[in-house]
């Protein structure tokens, strides 16, 4: 196993809107990965618990030449303006890692596997394993969305 690279979860972010109209959004291994599970009935809404769920649509994300050769622009720090309550981040940080100690650890095999996910090759789960940033790099340009998890103890 790499020890000079960080362990990651590959997630999507969809944007959900339940048959009440409460909107929010789901983290799944793919967009097949959600589709079974709100066919399944385990996706729910977080405000009702319905399960009669519909994905609305979500921008992609899309580099351009120009984007690719322009320096990367730090993103505004909004921290002060809009602070996050420290309940909300460790809940959000607990969660993440959450998803991770049920993902299939894949080790060094983390960008072949997602990419055999994204094409449909083998069938979409959560995964968890290692990758360069060259590789995270190479995913999100290939159109695979992927999520760092902060570090935990309770994954290694």
């Amino acid at each position: 196993m790499r020890t000079d690279t960080p362990r990651l979860t590959i997630l999507i972010v969809i944007d959900l809107c339940c048959d009440r109209e409460h909107r929010f959004e789901g983290w799944f291994a793919s967009a097949e990965a959600f589709e079974k599970q709100r066919q399944n009935g385990l996706v729910s809404c977080p405000v009702c618990g319905t399960t009669e769920l519909r994905r609305l649509p979500s921008a992609p994300y899309v580099q351009t030449r120009t984007a690719a050769t322009e320096p990367p622009q730090q993103a505004p720090d909004l921290s002060s303006e809009h602070p996050l309550p420290a309940d909300a981040v460790a809940l959000l940080k607990s969660a993440l890692r959450e998803a991770a100690r049920k993902a299939d650890d894949v080790g060094d095999r983390f960008p072949a596997e997602a990419r055999r996910m994204h094409h449909g090759e083998i069938e979409a789960r959560s995964i968890r394993g290692a990758a360069t940033r060259d590789e995270l790099g190479e995913l999100i340009d290939e159109g695979i969305v992927v999520l760092p998890v902060p570090p935990d103890d309770d994954l290694h």
